[in-house]
């Protein structure tokens, strides 16, 4: 896996611009912040969000995938505020669950998710190497 950082660009703060990898791909769906039982035990956006991304790692830990094979995440919010007002229990959640290892990542603020108690839903696309 390398990290893509084009020349004189400035490095990006918690996230990459791109990732090169080879390997076996793994896909994972929209995770929500809900637990293996389908309940929302968070209301508060940091703990949907170390649920979701918990979730992530519980799926891909199937595939015989850990975090730092995490190529790229996409993150759709529903209040980019909240996301913004609970940004350092966030970061603080993803380094618990992820160490310091940044993907390529989107984040998208959207009207609604499908589940009305969700506040955030993430996909993850991770590449197993050979």
């Amino acid at each position: 896996m390398r990290v893509l950082q084009p020349e004189g660009w400035s490095r990006p703060k918690g996230y990459a611009n791109g990732i090169e990898a080879t390997g076996r791909t793994v896909f994972v769906a929209g995770q929500v912040g809900w637990d293996k039982d389908q309940r929302f035990t968070a209301k508060d956006f940091a703990g949907q969000f170390e649920q979701a991304l918990g979730n992530i790692l519980a799926v891909l830990k199937e595939a015989g995938a850990r975090p730092e094979h995490i190529v790229r995440l996409t993150w759709f919010v529903t209040d980019k505020r909240a996301y913004l007002a609970q940004a350092a229990e966030v970061g603080a959640a993803y380094r618990r669950l992820m160490g310091r290892h940044y993907p390529a990542m989107s984040v998208v603020q959207v009207s609604a998710l499908m589940e009305d108690e969700a506040l955030v839903e993430i996909e993850a696309t991770a590449v197993v190497g050979e």
